[in-house]
């Protein structure tokens, strides 16, 4: 079978498909991969893909601009490529933009489509629940509890686990970036620590003088030589950093390829990195990665997804924060997680291979929370806390979503599900508890209104009705923690032409909404 794999976000989310293309391999599919044509070459890196389909989106784009049918014949000749070079039996469209769900359209009008489509009328046919669930995580990612890789592994209708491991580097290359770190550092046989300290937000970036401080600490005191990496338009930062190292470091920001990179993160013992594409391509290669999440990046979803990884964020309330608010702390978040604390990972990673020297963290780690990444029994990626935070109505929360949502979003009856061993604070519980409570009842009255929407289909009911579905909406919204709920109950809600859909949908939210309220009883 020919499965054609759309995915066009940028470098990060791209080398996240690699599980997808693996898991259809390992079944004995062809892959091919439809990605936009300025992040193509982050596509050598993806192991067991037969080919590569770069779409040149901004020639489309300025095609339109210049003249809509010229626009149109580029995009129907690009399409027609496709066809020729991988006839698709399956097309998998992993992002949810209208141009992408328009060409998952056009090259799956004769076979199956997976993941984010239209329907005849170019209004949003998703083909499950987990592609609604990942259009609505992507705004909501505070309250997401699924990693990335794996609501793309389910948006493609794949239930078996795969690891992300990415295309191995030619060995070639492996040497030749050794010896590079060698002759640049002057030092032939110390450790190296990869130092990734740009980001694509200010506020997402830890700061450059706190690199500064762990980059001294780890050559003072471990004699490990810090390697700062990241693009030319980062190589400011890049100085910051080493600005008053009077100790050996390797600076190649701005000078390696993807290929380069690649070959210097191998050689590297750990990396240092914010919420970064090069953070994926460390966990994808195997490297260990310990990783700051920063203002609205967290990493229940975009952490990396490798078994082993360490990821850190500041133990705060605000965080994470909403997309599109500003802060009211001046960032305080930035300068929550401090060098030492930071270095004290690193030195036990160092000298036993081990994050912590054990469970529970230290007055040298506090203020922070600290995650080790695992697969859990499902096949989902999982953290478990390394600072005491396990029971904290967060983490609580999140798992007890995991367990909700998993089952709702694979159609499964969560009534017959045994509640979740334990439930987050009293006062946590009461404060939500109450909206769910409010959300049972409006949906008790929605699922009334259908059956007299179908027995008498009156203005003034359907009035009611559709004012009721937008209520339902806000009161959840409104709760900061239910945000996910709230946007994917407005998002489903309306894909229903029929009031027998809408009254099924009513039915299963009622049993999920039951659910959640249950596990805070």
């Amino acid at each position: 079978m020919n499965v054609l794999v759309i995915n066009l976000t940028r470098f990060g989310d791209l080398l996240q498909t690699q599980p997808v293309i693996s898991s259809f391999s390992q079944r004995g599919d062809s892959t091919a991969l439809v990605c936009l044509e300025n992040f193509s070459g982050a596509a050598v890196l993806l192991r067991d893909i037969d080919d590569v389909l770069p779409m040149p989106g901004a020639d489309f784009l300025s095609s339109v601009e210049r003249d809509w049918k010229s626009g149109l014949g580029a995009f129907e000749n690009f399409c027609r490529e496709v066809e020729r070079r991988f006839s698709p039996d399956v097309v998998v469209n992993l992002t949810p933009s209208v141009s992408a769900r328009l060409l998952a359209m056009r090259l799956g009008k004769d076979c199956e489509i997976r993941g984010f489509a239209l329907d005849e009328f170019g209004f949003n046919a998703d083909t499950s629940g987990w592609a609604a669930f990942l259009q609505v995580a992507s705004a909501n990612r505070g309250a997401s509890p699924f990693n990335v890789v794996d609501l793309f592994r389910k948006v493609a209708g794949l239930d078996d686990y795969v690891e992300f491991r990415l295309a191995d580097v030619p060995s070639e290359k492996v040497d030749t970036a050794l010896q590079m770190l060698h002759g640049k550092s002057g030092e032939h046989s110390a450790p190296f620590a990869g130092f990734q300290p740009g980001a694509s937000e200010e506020r997402r970036r830890w700061p450059a003088d706190y690199f500064s401080r762990l980059g001294r600490m780890l050559w003072n005191e471990k004699g490990v030589v810090p390697v700062l990496l990241g693009t030319a338009s980062e190589a400011e930062v890049g100085q910051e950093v080493a600005q008053g190292w009077d100790f050996p470091f390797v600076n190649l920001m701005g000078s390696t390829g993807l290929g380069e990179l690649s070959a210097v993160l191998v050689n590297l013992d750990f990396l240092v990195t914010n919420d970064t594409g090069t953070m994926h391509l460390a966990a994808g290669l195997g490297v260990p990665v310990a990783s700051v999440f920063l203002a609205t990046a967290q990493p229940w979803d975009t952490g990396p997804a490798r078994s082993g990884a360490l990821s850190l964020e500041p133990d705060i309330p605000c965080h994470p924060c909403a997309f599109g608010t500003a802060c009211d702390v001046d960032n305080a978040c930035r300068r929550q997680i401090t060098p030492e604390t930071v270095y004290e990972y690193l030195r036990c990673f160092i000298d036993s291979g081990k994050w912590v020297e054990s469970k529970g963290g230290s007055a040298k780690t506090a203020g922070v929370r600290a995650w080790l990444a695992r697969q859990d029994d499902g096949g989902f990626m999982n953290l478990d806390s390394l600072s005491g935070h396990d029971e904290s109505d967060r983490a609580i929360w999140i798992r007890i979503q995991r367990e909700a949502y998993r089952r709702f979003l694979d159609g499964e009856d969560l009534s017959g599900f045994c509640d979740m061993p334990v439930r987050p604070s009293d006062e946590f519980c009461i404060a939500v508890g109450g909206v769910l409570d409010e959300a049972s009842a409006m949906l008790f009255l929605l699922i009334r209104q259908t059956g007299l929407l179908a027995a008498s289909p009156t203005e003034a009911v359907k009035t009611k009705f559709l004012a009721n579905i937008q209520k339902m909406h806000d009161k959840i919204s409104a709760t900061p923690v239910l945000s996910v709920l709230g946007a994917l109950w407005f998002f489903q809600s309306q894909q229903h032409s029929s009031l027998d859909g809408l009254a099924a949908l009513l039915e299963r939210y009622a049993g999920l909404v039951s659910f959640l309220r249950r596990s805070l009883s």
